[in-house]
């Protein structure tokens, strides 16, 4: 019992210190795997789920705003408008 207990003791943080590691390591690895030139074409503005298997999005693409349904099947692109002007000061 007290074997036991000793290997709980030592194996348990040093698990929990894997663990924090690793998502550590993963996080810092995240930017290394984008695009070469640091700026991405593709940008998610807003989600919304309307219910736990289908979501619909927002998504910037070359200065256009696309609405697309996104379900465990893909995604289907709903609507297309310009993109709305980011630095404009929002009406009250």
């Amino acid at each position: 019992m007290l074997w036991y207990i000793l290997k709980l003791v030592i194996l348990l943080p040093l698990i929990g210190g894997l663990a924090w590691a690793s998502l550590k390591f993963a996080k810092r690895m995240e930017g290394k795997f984008g695009t070469s030139t640091g700026t991405r074409s593709v940008k998610i503005v807003e989600t919304q789920m309307l219910s736990p298997s289908l979501r619909l999005a927002v998504i910037e693409f070359r200065g256009r705003e696309i609405l697309v349904s996104a379900s465990k099947a893909g995604l289907v692109p709903l609507a297309e408008a310009p993109a709305r002007a980011s630095d404009a000061p929002a009406e009250e």
